[in-house]
């Protein structure tokens, strides 16, 4: 018998890394969108996106995007394009409060970089940049959220967060902005590794030393 209660909360982001999609619109501007549901299988991203959104939309006519992952300390940038749309007019379905900017890297603050291998451009101060193309875009079952499996064609990352001599980003460097029931944190101490690490950590102490 455990102590659990039952419960029936409104969102369940219980601790998802943050994401600022870049994708193309119809007249060839960038739009930029947080997001917060995203996971990795391998060399593909698998974004959740909502239906009625401008990411959506664009993705389903120009699959081309770059996933960018801000810092702990961007979360304020990320906040500023939380009740922008890149659609007009405002979808109902949107928020109260929510509003239409066609220039959102500029109401957030952040620069376009270009992109090497697709059009949309990356966000200039995101430490990592993943450039990818969607291969499948649907609906989810309860038809209010689009699935969307991306392939990365590219990584962009900040030097300082690589291991030197190697290919892997250094997870004792890098901390994603984390999304934990719409409240934004870094990472904590880490704890341990995976028997699958392929990057040098440094020992831990023992519990009571």
């Amino acid at each position: 018998m455990t102590d659990h209660v039952t419960i029936e909360p409104s969102v369940l982001y219980f601790g998802t890394p943050v994401v600022l999609l870049s994708t193309e619109n119809p007249d060839g501007s960038a739009n930029l969108a947080p997001m917060s549901s995203a996971w990795a299988l391998g060399k593909v991203i698998v974004l959740g996106l909502g239906e009625e959104g401008q990411s959506a939309r664009n993705l389903a006519e120009r699959p081309e995007l770059v996933i960018n992952l801000p810092a702990p300390h961007q979360w304020e940038a990320v906040e500023r394009l939380a009740p922008l749309t890149g659609r007009h007019p405002v979808p109902a379905t949107k928020h109260p409060g929510c509003r239409f900017e066609p220039d959102k890297f500029g109401a957030a603050g952040l620069r376009a970089e270009p992109s090497k291998e697709v059009r949309p451009p990356r966000v200039a101060e995101c430490p990592l940049q993943f450039e990818a193309r969607a291969q499948s875009v649907r609906r989810d079952v309860s038809g209010s959220f689009v699935i969307v499996e991306a392939v990365v064609a590219r990584v962009h990352a900040d030097p300082r967060l690589v291991v030197p001599g190697t290919q892997h980003v250094d997870p004792a460097a890098w901390s994603p902005l984390i999304y934990n029931f719409r409240h934004y944190f870094g990472l904590g101490p880490q704890l341990g590794h995976s028997y699958r690490s392929q990057t040098p950590v440094p020992a831990l102490n023992a519990a009571g030393s």
